[in-house]
């Protein structure tokens, strides 16, 4: 909240200093002789009065001047303190709008905050089904995991093993191709052997077929000799 300014206090008037009346005396007459201030006395006897009434005039005059630069002063405090307590006033007035516009500028900013809370609280909601999805989600690929370590588990046995049957296999692949060797050797003699036979076979044909020809010429000169001599 900002500094309320000071109120502004009007200088006090001064009072009007009271300024005496001067009290004149009277005039001393002149001394006269004897007959002279007796005839005097005699013919004017009011004037020893006149002083005391210009003192009490003066004193009246005196007591009234105090008593209007008393009222004056007052009258002066009385304005002093009205102003005083205008301005005061108008601090106040003031002080009130500056925080009816603070309170005014808090509930927009409560308001603001609030909407941001909702939505705050709505993206929380929104995350934490998300994080239930993705919980999910990583216990499904968890198991799919499992599984694929179950099978890579297996064809990793299934690999010891074909080590194993390859070692073995190779072992037996020397002995079969030291096998194949000595078959091949043999297919070689047989096939040889079956060339030496096959030529010993188109040899005794050949004789077969020879003698074929002379018996049956054997036999025809056989039919003819019987021909020509017949039993008797």
């Amino acid at each position: 909240m900002p500094d309320v300014p000071a109120p502004v206090v009007p200088a006090p008037v001064p009072a009007k200093a009271v300024v005496p009346v001067p009290v004149v005396p009277a005039k001393t007459a002149a001394p006269v002789s004897a007959p002279a201030k007796a005839e005097t006395e005699v013919a004017d006897p009011l004037p020893p009065k006149l002083p005391v009434l210009a003192i009490a005039f003066g004193v009246v005059s005196a007591v009234l001047l105090v008593i209007v630069l008393v009222l004056a002063s007052k009258l002066g405090d009385r304005n002093n303190t009205i102003v005083e307590d205008k301005n005061r006033a108008d601090q106040f007035v003031a002080a009130t709008t500056v925080m009816q516009a603070q309170l005014d500028a808090a509930k927009a900013s409560a308001v603001k905050l609030q909407a941001q809370a909702d939505e705050a609280k709505a993206g929380t909601t929104q995350l934490r089904t998300q994080i239930e999805t993705a919980k999910a989600g990583t216990a499904d690929v968890q198991t799919e995991l499992d599984q694929t370590r179950k099978t890579a588990n297996g064809f990793q046995s299934q690999m010891e093993d074909a080590k194993v049957v390859s070692i073995r296999h190779e072992g037996e692949m020397e002995l079969a191709k030291t096998q194949a060797k000595v078959m091949q050797a043999q297919l070689t003699e047989a096939r040889t052997d079956t060339a030496r036979i096959q030529a010993q076979l188109d040899a005794s044909q050949a004789n077969s077929a020879d003698l074929q020809v002379k018996l049956t010429k054997s036999e025809a000169d056989l039919a003819v000799l019987q021909k020509a001599h017949p039993k008797g």
